[in-house]
């Protein structure tokens, strides 16, 4: 499952990217570390830690 942090920067991060109107495809809690994979457009994929705090991969 998914923390309150996590929760409330992967609606943030929603927000930011349908603004650019970029389709979020796959919002996901990776099992093995309890991150968040986010998947925006074709390219922008970002990992939201436990904390709340987020780094692009690529």
């Amino acid at each position: 499952m998914s923390t309150v942090d996590q929760e409330k920067q992967c609606f943030i991060l929603c927000c930011w990217f349908t603004k650019l109107y970029l389709p979020i495809n796959i919002v996901r809690v990776d099992e093995r570390t309890g991150n968040v994979f986010f998947l925006a457009g074709e390219e922008n994929i970002i990992e939201i830690y436990p904390s709340g705090t987020w780094r692009y991969v690529q």
